[in-house]
């Protein structure tokens, strides 16, 4: 038996299976990485993004937000096959819920595209936390109305620097900036989901990013079957107990599959 068998059979036998992903699920639709080769940190100063320059200088903070939202997401990016896989999973009932690093809005896309197209005996969806927030939209530092993103870009682009709400409150991307905490709420049910599950997938995440690369070995912790797809290998191999080489486009339509005889 192979070892992604070995995880489907886990996956199937589960009460609650849990899938943690990060920008290496995102990499194959063509987003780009903040670190490594190439990635955007090598063209910008990632000091300039944070929540400290956004409070003293919120003009000089939307004039690079908008060059850096055009360097992440000036193309048609569109979820790819292992994104589909997991909502897939989510809408059989297979999967209790989607934790990600990333903003890029990905998860969410393609289980509203998954539910569209329905075909699945149930009409489940897994829960998606965006523990680092959404790139697609902003919100009103005053009244906390969030908003899509686009409309808001083009009025910073035009020169509405800095943008802001009806109520005249400023606009900020609605992500984690540097010197900001986790949403209180977010980070616990993480970890709340994390504790309560009986398989855990570590999914395209260098798992190096605290607090939530710190899920894996919690979930570990409490007996869950720890799972880790991934092409590099990560601080939590030694407390995996199945490590998968592969890359996830290939890997998690698969793992849907054997699940799935």
């Amino acid at each position: 038996m192979s070892d992604l068998e070995r995880l489907a059979d886990d996956v199937r036998s589960a009460d609650t299976v849990v899938a943690f992903t990060g920008a290496g699920i995102s990499a194959p639709s063509g987003v780009p990485t903040f670190r490594g080769d190439d990635g955007v940190w090598d063209k910008f100063d990632e000091g300039q993004f944070a929540y400290g320059r956004f409070q003293r200088d919120p003009e000089g903070f939307w004039t690079d937000r908008v060059e850096l939202q055009r360097e992440m997401f000036d193309g048609d990016f569109e979820p790819n096959a292992a994104h589909e896989a997991l909502a897939a999973m989510g809408r059989d009932g297979d999967l209790e819920a989607i934790l990600t690093q990333n903003t890029d809005g990905l998860h969410g896309e393609a289980a509203a595209a998954s539910n569209e197209t329905g075909g699945a005996e149930t009409d489940e969806e897994a829960t998606i936390l965006e523990l680092h927030g959404n790139s697609q939209r902003v919100r009103c530092t005053e009244c906390g109305k969030r908003r899509d993103g686009d409309p808001i870009f083009e009025r910073a682009a035009d020169g509405e620097l800095p943008p802001t709400c009806d109520c005249g409150g400023v606009f900020k991307p609605d992500v984690v900036l540097f010197g900001e905490q986790l949403p209180g709420a977010v980070i616990q049910r993480a970890r709340s989901l994390a504790r309560d599950s009986d398989v855990f997938l570590a999914i395209g995440s260098s798992l190096v990013v605290e607090p939530a690369a710190s899920l894996p070995r919690l979930a570990a912790s409490t007996g869950a079957t720890v799972g880790i797809v991934n092409l590099e290998s990560t601080p939590c191999d030694g407390i995996a107990d199945i490590v998968y080489r592969e890359d996830v486009t290939d890997a998690l339509p698969r793992l849907r599959d054997l699940v799935l005889e």
